[in-house]
């Protein structure tokens, strides 16, 4: 890249915590698989909300897409991100103590009006989801990246068909 010249990334992924990206490190390589430009950032929405609000605020003009934010407990990371934005927010409730992500999961789903998130399932399905979820966002304006979901879909159901065949 030539000075000055920015990277296009059409994908934040925000987390609340550097105990979630083992985690959230199966978004990050569904990601990959299908060649999403992206952006990984650690930040607080209690901790650093100043941080939260200038990443959310500032997303669109910087050419984001989709905001992929993971969150424990309170969860409220995905909220704030949804509330100073207007992209598509996916939330992924992060499992651990004492709910083992239950209580993540309820944070994220009961967003008020007027502040939708959308929310995965808990933990590592729910990361490799929202990246699934993000590139079929995206897949409505790219042809390119619509082949390569449908693609995708086709090897799931190929190893259904043959797990089924060896089953037999």
């Amino acid at each position: 890249m030539a000075d000055g010249e920015s990277k296009r990334v059409d994908v934040g992924v925000v987390m609340g915590s550097d105990s979630d990206l083992a985690t959230m490190q199966k978004c990050i390589d569904q990601l990959k698989e299908f060649a999403i430009a992206h952006e990984v950032r650690i930040m607080s929405a209690h901790r650093t909300p100043e941080v939260c609000h200038e990443y959310s605020t500032t997303a669109k003009d910087r050419g984001l897409k989709v905001i992929i934010a993971a969150a424990g407990m309170a969860a409220a990371l995905p909220g704030v991100m949804a509330a100073t934005t207007t992209l598509p927010v996916i939330g992924v409730p992060m499992a651990g103590a004492p709910l083992n992500g239950i209580d993540a999961a309820l944070s994220i789903m009961q967003m008020p009006p007027g502040v939708p998130v959308g929310c995965v399932a808990i933990g590592g399905a729910g990361a490799i989801n929202a990246a699934i979820l993000a590139a079929q966002i995206l897949a409505l304006g790219d042809a390119e990246l619509a082949d390569k979901l449908a693609q995708f879909k086709q090897r799931q159901a190929r190893k259904v068909m043959e797990k089924d065949a060896s089953l037999r």
